[in-house]
């Protein structure tokens, strides 16, 4: 588990044949999981300065892989002593969501992200998505579509600063929305986003 709280951008050093080799201060050990970019991945070798993940070829299928390269997002798996300061994050990415539109206000910027429709049911407004591991608020839900807002601490903090419309980014959708989804589904009985928002705060 996870919390969706960046905790170092890390370099990449490597990628072939599934090893990702990443520079970083954090000092994994085998068999850690590591969240890159969101993904959850298992520490397979380490040095001083660096770890090596392996990505399988389901997780490749689903990852905007071309995103591995340069400087990456890491957040080390969550101990029960840490405190949860953004939401509960398992790091199985859904889809890849793409930036169609960003927009910069005096004080913040608006990010407009599409992703494919079937994954649109688990994206709650005003709920959490985790984009690329970071754990951000859902200010608005379309069709197709959802819009968040970032402070300049979250961009500066993150590779954030750097995204524009076009880039594809790893999501994944909150995991008490799909886990209401599915309980309710079975029932056959509808359920409101208000009812969905009752629900989750349960926890």
């Amino acid at each position: 588990m996870f919390t969706g709280l960046i905790r170092e951008l890390g370099k990449v050093e490597s990628f072939s044949n599934g090893f990702l080799k990443v520079k970083a201060k954090h000092k994994a050990g085998v068999g850690d999981s590591i969240a890159v970019n969101g993904a959850c991945l298992t520490v397979v070798a380490h040095d001083d300065s660096s770890f090596t993940v392996e990505l399988s070829h389901e997780s490749k299928e689903v990852l905007a892989v071309e995103n591995y390269s340069g400087t990456v997002h890491i957040e080390p798996a969550m101990r029960l002593s840490d405190r949860v300061e953004g939401h509960i994050v398992q790091g199985h990415v859904d889809c890849v969501g793409e930036i169609i539109k960003v927009d910069k206000s005096k004080s913040s910027w608006d990010f407009y992200i599409s992703i494919p429709e079937e994954f649109m049911k688990y994206v709650v407004p005003k709920g959490s998505i985790t984009v690329d591991g970071i754990s951000l608020t859902v200010n608005d839900v379309e069709k197709d579509r959802f819009r968040l807002t970032l402070i300049p601490h979250s961009l500066e903090n993150t590779l954030f600063i750097g995204y524009e419309a076009g880039r594809r980014v790893n999501i994944e959708t909150d995991m008490f929305a799909r886990y209401i989804y599915f309980m309710f589904k079975k029932k056959d009985k509808s359920l409101s986003w208000d009812e969905v928002d009752r629900i989750s705060s349960l926890y």
